[in-house]
């Protein structure tokens, strides 16, 4: 990683076994470089994190697999008083601005409850502390990982400041004592089902069965199981290794749970058809696309964003969150297919339109274009005719399916 003018470069860095050791050089490399922004870190499965950081400290961390569920795990361990009140998430999120929710409506609510004194200032810390540590633990256990940084001030609050150096001391004391119980090989993100109940009946005593009837019913992680046992998650997986590897019990992939608020709020907090909030995006190395797309764009009334190297597409792109994607088909380095595609494994963009452009209008480049997951393909020259079409198709049809 080099620095730049004007602070830490936007290079992409690939790490093998991303340990505390290297973890620790490489905060204190954003450190020194007083880097504030995002650092976007992703896994040989394309699953992400992305910490944000002021001054080269944590300010806070979301992503991964599970990110609700973490949410949901954190509030009932540092903020009990709020469980009570999540019928009242939509009606808060609803008056905050959308631009601060869409970066991240966790974040956004501790904030909220913190001025209107429902949660502490310490709460809010010891619940980023766990999420930090919690992801840092999740980012050691990826066998590789590619490091990206987006340099901003997006968080306009910034509710508690972590040196990465101890957080990261924190998060591999736990990594240790994981390995050390032989479980290294097992993700805490999975969740236990019973397989063989009459095998497991046998082998335990009957209060012992009710017990794991009950909780092991594949619909709680690990992770939520050690906040509703109230015991550590090592102590809690280690308990159930034995029937782990006698068959008994399984430990399987589930999905997030959804977030505490209803499907139209939901919405609003992903996408927006209000022209005037709606982001649009240009991945193109000419910079005379770039301009013109931005002029026609911006004078419809959107904003825009451009973006000419595509080694930076995904990290700019998970930064800004557009609303649709013009994406350059031939391009140094990279091309249209190999960003597309990796936009696609990603579930924030796997519904959001994404329309190659390409002077290579031939049969070829367009099976291959829908067989990466295109929207839709569109020749160069680009006139305003046919660029405005294409908003307004895309656009509203998200408008209708909304509605």
């Amino acid at each position: 990683m080099t620095t730049a003018k004007n602070g830490i470069s936007h290079a992409r860095t690939r790490i093998q076994q991303f340990t505390a050791t290297k973890q620790t050089e490489f905060f204190e490399s954003l450190k020194d470089a007083k880097f504030s922004g995002q650092l976007i870190v992703t896994d040989s499965q394309e699953t992400s994190w992305i910490i944000h950081l002021y001054l080269g400290r944590i300010v806070y961390a979301t992503g991964g697999l599970h990110p609700v569920r973490r949410w949901r795990r954190n509030l009932a361990a540092y903020c009990p008083q709020r469980l009570a009140h999540l019928n009242k998430v939509q009606s808060e999120l609803a008056a905050i601005p959308l631009e601060e929710c869409r970066i991240s409506w966790q974040y956004k609510l501790l904030s909220v409850w913190i001025d209107q004194k429902k949660i502490t200032p310490e709460q809010a810390g010891r619940f980023i502390k766990a999420t930090v540590v919690e992801i840092l633990f999740d980012i050691t256990q990826a066998v590789e990982v590619v490091c990206e940084t987006v340099q901003d001030n997006l968080l306009s609050t910034r509710l508690t400041l972590i040196d990465a150096q101890q957080i990261i001391a924190e998060a591999n004391k736990l990594w240790q004592a994981w390995q050390a119980a032989k479980i290294a090989d097992r993700s805490p993100d999975m969740a236990p089902v019973i397989r063989q109940p009459e095998a497991l009946q046998k082998r335990t005593s009957n209060q012992i069965y009710q017990n794991l009837s009950q909780l092991l019913d594949g619909q709680q992680s690990l992770r939520d199981l050690s906040i509703r046992m109230r015991r550590d998650v090592v102590t809690v997986t280690r308990s159930l290794l034995p029937y782990i590897q006698l068959g008994l019990v399984q430990l399987v992939a589930i999905e997030d749970i959804p977030p505490p608020i209803s499907t139209p709020i939901a919405k609003r907090l992903s996408k927006t058809i209000t022209p005037s909030r709606t982001l649009i995006a240009c991945i193109d190395d000419s910079p005379a696309i770039c301009k013109t797309m931005k002029e026609t764009v911006t004078s419809a009334g959107y904003q825009f964003v451009s973006e000419m190297d595509g080694l930076r597409a995904i990290a700019v792109l998970l930064s800004r969150k557009p609303d649709l994607i013009f994406l350059d088909l031939v391009m140094p380095h990279t091309n249209g297919y190999e960003i597309c595609a990796q936009l696609r494994k990603l579930s924030y963009f796997r519904n959001t339109p994404i329309v190659i452009v390409t002077g290579n209008d031939g049969i070829i480049d367009r099976v291959r274009a829908k067989m990466v997951g295109s929207t839709d393909f569109i020749s160069k020259p680009v006139t305003q005719e046919i660029l405005l079409n294409v908003i307004n198709k895309y656009l509203t049809q998200k408008g209708q399916k909304k509605d």
